[in-house]
């Protein structure tokens, strides 16, 4: 009994600690949850969604000065001086990673979420052709949930967001632990939300 007492300072201490990192990591990943959730249900019911791609299309024609800069390249990005013609051109932006070069043409992808776009430049006689998609703000939402073309800063957002969740899940199961002697339906709870997806995935995936 008086070990008990003893320990109950510590116990109250140690489950203060846990809501502490629960409720932080619980705010952290509030917003993020949230995203993530709806974009799982609209990536999983994206057959249910009509969408209608914007696709606008542009040509010019390379100034023979700047296609003479790019007659002995074969590699890596396009000048500052032809990107910065394009973007004032074709009223874009225009992507600073190298291009795919052949003797015959020179094709810039340009990737982003919820959108492509692409250039195209003939060496031979400065055409320029450019396509532009947009597929709205869904799949530009849904593109960030999958990480798709969203860049080094939202793959360690994605990174920082999961280590977040980690720890308001293992939190809040230690936090369940702590209750669960006052709550008899904790464990049977947590058991279905393991058995549910395991059952499925045994039977119902093939």
């Amino acid at each position: 009994m008086g070990r008990a007492v003893s320990n109950a300072p510590q116990r109250a201490t140690w489950l203060k600690t846990l809501h502490q990192w629960h409720w932080i990591s619980s705010a952290m990943c509030l917003v993020g949850m949230i995203l993530f959730s709806l974009t799982g249900i609209t990536l999983n019911h994206a057959s249910w969604i009509e969408t209608h791609p914007r696709v606008i299309q542009r040509t010019a024609q390379l100034p023979p000065a700047l296609l003479a800069t790019l007659a002995d390249s074969h590699a890596g990005p396009l000048p500052e001086a032809a990107r910065s013609w394009l973007a004032d051109t074709l009223k874009t932006s225009v992507s600073n990673a190298a291009p795919e070069w052949s003797a015959e043409e020179i094709y810039l992808p340009m990737p982003r979420p919820g959108g492509d776009a692409w250039l195209r430049i003939d060496r031979t006689n400065g055409d320029v052709e450019f396509e532009d998609t947009d597929r709205g703000w869904l799949a530009y939402l849904n593109d960030l949930h999958k990480g798709r073309h969203a860049g080094m800063a939202w793959s360690w957002f994605i990174d920082l967001f999961a280590v977040a969740c980690l720890l308001f899940s293992i939190t809040g199961l230690l936090i369940l632990k702590h209750h669960a002697v006052r709550r008899p339906s904790t464990w049977p709870l947590v058991g279905f939300g393991l058995v549910l997806p395991a059952l499925l995935a045994l039977l119902l995936i093939h």
